[in-house]
């Protein structure tokens, strides 16, 4: 069982869902990188559940660093973030130790851990632990800015209502960093919380597409063939629940394309290089090329939905029905969206050490 992600930046994930705490251990973080507990509480606000689109449990999410910083700025040494899980419910998955959850990792978890793992909550494989990885995400995300590297994600589609696309990067990231849910067109959001509403009213739930883009990136990070830059990032948001597809620059609609429309000229302004379009998302031959990295994920709907579904019972080896109860997101998209940014950010950190060495993110800026 592997839970770190990273070579030169790493992260190592650690808790379950109904366990004491949950957190996350950086390794290999530049000295000197600023650490703001009060950006950090803000980034965790942006992944907690709220109004009536969210779910019930609702975590405060007050977050200890162990370890790793000192006077405000990161030492070098790895950094320890703990996240106690204080509004944590096990008794209500008594019932559903053994029918398997459509949709859950609770089937596949018992194929490899052999009942030995906490199925509470979905355990280790719980959503959950994506708060410690926002809060780690964040110093990561600090450490990009002072060097004039933003990231920002919308929510382009949800519940059949679609956002705005990207237009003025800096504006619209600006606009996104203060944006409880995060779309570029209120109106828009607003449609989309009531498709939301309506999914929850019925028992359902939906899912979503994220669109993230980043500004500010050097060319040349990443490497041709097996650590290409979207290979690498690709390996990090899949590892977020619920993610299901990742795609770059105009993704799957570049198969409909001619390669005359589909390649990005390059032309010349003030003696930098640069493309006319982006429709390769800022990477050629999995390497960056200067231009902002945009991507997309998809979003599955929530998999805990109160309509009764067709399983099977572990313990008695029956197919049975389950109908799922508790305290359920009728959708995640909205929240995925500081956790998109938060391990963008992190692999980032890993291709700017790795290209640059280790004092280059923590070094004073210019």
């Amino acid at each position: 069982m592997k839970n770190t992600f990273g070579v030169h930046v790493s992260v190592t994930l650690f808790g379950e869902s109904h366990g004491c705490a949950i957190g996350a251990v950086v390794d290999g973080l530049a000295p000197g990188i600023p650490v703001d507990e009060a950006f950090i509480a803000s980034r965790l606000a942006l992944r907690r559940p709220w109004g009536d689109i969210g779910s019930a449990r609702r975590e405060p999410d007050r977050f200890s660093i162990l370890s790793g910083v000192c006077r405000g700025r990161t030492t070098g040494t790895p950094l320890c973030i703990v996240i106690p899980n204080e509004d944590a419910d096990g008794a209500a998955y008594e019932s559903v130790q053994g029918p398997v959850r459509p949709g859950h990792a609770d089937y596949t978890a018992q194929c490899k851990y052999h009942g030995f793992q906490d199925p509470r909550g979905g355990g280790h494989f719980s959503g959950r632990l994506t708060a410690a990885l926002t809060a780690a995400g964040a110093v990561a995300l600090t450490a990009l800015e002072r060097h004039g590297i933003r990231i920002g994600t919308h929510i382009l589609r949800c519940g059949g209502i679609a956002d705005r696309p990207f237009a003025d990067l800096d504006t619209d990231l600006a606009v996104l960093r203060e944006r409880l849910f995060a779309v570029l067109d209120e109106g828009a959001g607003a449609a989309m919380q009531q498709a939301i509403r309506e999914a929850a009213a019925s028992g359902d739930s939906v899912g979503g597409v994220l669109e993230t883009a980043v500004t500010g990136l050097p060319a040349g990070l990443g490497d041709p063939w097996f650590d290409t830059a979207e290979g690498l990032l690709s390996h990090g948001l899949y590892s977020i629940p619920a993610v299901k597809g990742v795609e770059f620059g105009d993704g799957f609609a570049l198969a409909e394309l001619r390669g005359s429309q589909a390649n990005d000229a390059f032309g010349l302004d003030n003696g930098r290089i640069f493309t006319k379009t982006n429709h390769n998302g800022g990477i050629n031959g999995g390497i960056t090329n200067g231009m902002p990295l945009l991507f997309r994920c998809a979003v599955k709907p929530t998999p805990s939905i109160a309509l009764p579904q067709q399983t099977v019972d572990l313990r008695s080896g029956e197919e049975t029905v389950l109908r799922i109860t508790g305290r359920h997101d009728p959708a995640i998209v909205h929240r995925a969206r500081a956790v998109v940014d938060a391990v963008t950010a992190l692999v980032l950190c890993d291709l700017l050490t790795g290209r640059f060495g280790q004092d280059w993110l923590g070094g004073e800026t210019t």
